[in-house]
Protein backbone atom coordinates (compact mmCIF):
# COMPACT_ATOMS: atom_id res chain seq x y z
CA UNK A 1 0.00 0.00 0.00
CA UNK A 2 1.64 3.27 -0.77
CA UNK A 3 1.74 5.66 1.59
CA UNK A 4 -0.23 8.45 1.68
CA UNK A 5 2.33 11.54 2.25
CA UNK A 6 0.16 14.41 2.85
CA UNK A 7 3.10 17.58 1.73
CA UNK A 8 2.54 20.15 3.82
CA UNK A 9 2.65 23.71 1.78
CA UNK A 10 5.51 25.88 3.18
CA UNK A 11 4.33 29.04 4.24
CA UNK A 12 6.24 32.02 3.21
CA UNK A 13 8.40 34.10 5.48
CA UNK A 14 6.43 36.74 7.06
CA UNK A 15 7.43 40.19 5.72
CA UNK A 16 8.95 42.33 8.06
CA UNK A 17 6.46 45.33 9.27
CA UNK A 18 9.33 47.43 10.03
CA UNK A 19 9.76 49.42 6.95
CA UNK A 20 6.25 50.45 7.60
CA UNK A 21 6.17 51.34 10.54
CA UNK A 22 9.25 53.37 9.92
CA UNK A 23 7.67 54.87 7.03
CA UNK A 24 4.72 56.10 9.26
CA UNK A 25 7.57 57.77 11.87
CA UNK A 26 9.25 60.03 9.66
CA UNK A 27 5.67 61.26 7.72
CA UNK A 28 4.74 62.21 11.07
CA UNK A 29 8.12 64.04 12.62
CA UNK A 30 7.95 65.03 8.30
CA UNK A 31 4.16 66.76 9.06
CA UNK A 32 5.24 67.86 12.37
CA UNK A 33 8.10 69.64 11.62
CA UNK A 34 7.05 71.49 8.70
CA UNK A 35 3.81 72.62 10.47
CA UNK A 36 6.23 74.18 13.20
CA UNK A 37 8.48 76.00 10.32
CA UNK A 38 4.95 77.60 8.95
CA UNK A 39 3.36 78.37 12.35
CA UNK A 40 6.61 79.72 13.82
CA UNK A 41 7.38 81.69 10.75
CA UNK A 42 10.52 80.11 9.04
CA UNK A 43 8.92 79.45 6.20
CA UNK A 44 6.61 80.95 3.78
CA UNK A 45 6.25 84.29 6.62
CA UNK A 46 5.44 87.80 5.40
CA UNK A 47 8.15 90.01 4.48
CA UNK A 48 9.58 91.80 8.02
CA UNK A 49 8.11 95.04 8.10
CA UNK A 50 10.63 97.67 9.12
CA UNK A 51 9.04 99.94 12.30
CA UNK A 52 8.56 103.75 10.91
CA UNK A 53 8.74 106.22 13.29
CA UNK A 54 5.50 108.44 12.47
CA UNK A 55 4.31 111.79 14.38
CA UNK A 56 1.32 112.20 15.85
CA UNK A 57 -0.93 113.91 13.52
CA UNK A 58 0.06 111.11 11.54
CA UNK A 59 -0.58 108.33 14.00
CA UNK A 60 -4.11 109.66 14.63
CA UNK A 61 -5.03 111.04 11.50
CA UNK A 62 -6.74 114.64 10.80
CA UNK A 63 -9.98 115.32 11.90
CA UNK A 64 -12.53 115.29 8.45
CA UNK A 65 -13.97 118.33 8.16
CA UNK A 66 -17.51 117.31 9.11
CA UNK A 67 -20.42 119.07 11.15
CA UNK A 68 -23.29 117.73 12.91
CA UNK A 69 -26.81 119.17 12.40
CA UNK A 70 -29.68 118.32 15.08
CA UNK A 71 -32.92 117.26 14.19
CA UNK A 72 -35.29 118.25 16.20
CA UNK A 73 -36.90 115.34 18.44
CA UNK A 74 -39.16 113.49 17.03
CA UNK A 75 -42.33 112.02 19.01
CA UNK A 76 -44.65 109.25 16.78
CA UNK A 77 -47.49 107.20 17.95
CA UNK A 78 -46.67 103.50 16.53
CA UNK A 79 -48.79 100.33 16.33
CA UNK A 80 -52.71 100.47 16.26
CA UNK A 81 -54.42 103.80 18.59
CA UNK A 82 -55.34 101.20 21.30
CA UNK A 83 -51.70 100.37 21.85
CA UNK A 84 -50.51 103.76 23.46
CA UNK A 85 -46.92 102.70 22.51
CA UNK A 86 -45.15 105.91 21.01
CA UNK A 87 -41.38 106.36 19.70
CA UNK A 88 -39.02 109.17 20.66
CA UNK A 89 -36.79 109.47 18.19
CA UNK A 90 -33.93 112.12 18.13
CA UNK A 91 -30.60 112.13 15.58
CA UNK A 92 -28.11 114.22 14.08
CA UNK A 93 -26.90 114.35 10.51
CA UNK A 94 -23.41 114.30 9.36
CA UNK A 95 -22.61 116.35 6.81
CA UNK A 96 -19.17 118.43 5.43
CA UNK A 97 -18.56 121.61 6.64
CA UNK A 98 -19.18 123.59 3.65
CA UNK A 99 -22.80 122.19 3.13
CA UNK A 100 -23.46 122.77 6.38
CA UNK A 101 -26.11 125.96 5.97
CA UNK A 102 -27.63 124.02 2.41
CA UNK A 103 -28.84 121.13 4.81
CA UNK A 104 -29.83 122.69 8.14
CA UNK A 105 -32.06 125.33 5.44
CA UNK A 106 -33.21 121.99 4.47
CA UNK A 107 -34.40 120.66 7.81
CA UNK A 108 -38.47 121.24 7.29
CA UNK A 109 -38.09 118.97 4.78
CA UNK A 110 -36.05 115.82 6.75
CA UNK A 111 -38.26 116.20 9.55
CA UNK A 112 -41.26 115.69 7.22
CA UNK A 113 -39.48 112.79 5.53
CA UNK A 114 -38.80 111.37 8.93
CA UNK A 115 -41.87 111.86 10.40
CA UNK A 116 -43.76 110.28 7.75
CA UNK A 117 -41.25 107.35 7.55
CA UNK A 118 -41.36 106.60 11.60
CA UNK A 119 -45.15 106.66 11.43
CA UNK A 120 -45.45 104.20 8.78
CA UNK A 121 -43.12 101.73 10.74
CA UNK A 122 -44.99 98.88 13.01
CA UNK A 123 -44.15 97.71 16.43
CA UNK A 124 -42.78 94.45 15.02
CA UNK A 125 -40.69 96.21 12.46
CA UNK A 126 -38.83 96.86 15.49
CA UNK A 127 -38.57 94.01 17.64
CA UNK A 128 -36.05 92.62 15.13
CA UNK A 129 -32.44 92.98 16.99
CA UNK A 130 -30.96 94.17 13.51
CA UNK A 131 -33.93 96.37 13.06
CA UNK A 132 -32.38 99.88 14.13
CA UNK A 133 -29.64 98.77 11.34
CA UNK A 134 -32.35 98.80 9.19
CA UNK A 135 -34.60 101.90 10.23
CA UNK A 136 -30.98 103.72 10.05
CA UNK A 137 -30.01 103.28 6.78
CA UNK A 138 -33.70 103.60 5.55
CA UNK A 139 -34.28 106.78 6.90
CA UNK A 140 -30.48 107.92 5.67
CA UNK A 141 -31.29 107.30 2.45
CA UNK A 142 -34.70 108.97 2.32
CA UNK A 143 -32.33 112.13 3.98
CA UNK A 144 -29.96 111.86 1.17
CA UNK A 145 -32.51 112.24 -1.64
CA UNK A 146 -34.02 115.22 -0.18
CA UNK A 147 -31.43 117.25 0.39
CA UNK A 148 -29.43 115.74 -2.46
CA UNK A 149 -26.31 113.88 -3.26
CA UNK A 150 -23.12 113.85 -1.30
CA UNK A 151 -24.31 116.62 1.21
CA UNK A 152 -25.09 113.66 3.82
CA UNK A 153 -22.33 111.47 5.12
CA UNK A 154 -24.27 109.54 8.18
CA UNK A 155 -27.70 109.56 10.22
CA UNK A 156 -26.55 109.10 13.82
CA UNK A 157 -29.42 108.52 16.18
CA UNK A 158 -28.71 110.06 19.29
CA UNK A 159 -32.42 108.53 21.02
CA UNK A 160 -34.57 105.83 19.84
CA UNK A 161 -37.10 104.97 22.57
CA UNK A 162 -40.49 103.37 22.64
CA UNK A 163 -42.40 103.72 25.64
Amino acid sequence: MAEATAEVPEEAPKSSKLPLILGLVAALVGGGGGFFATYSGLILAPEAVEEEVYDEQEVVGEVPDVSFVPIEPIVVSIGNATSGKHLRFRAQLEVPSKYEADVTKMLPRVVDILNGYLRAIRVSDIEDPSALLRLRSQMLRRVQVVVGTGRIQNLLIMEFVIN
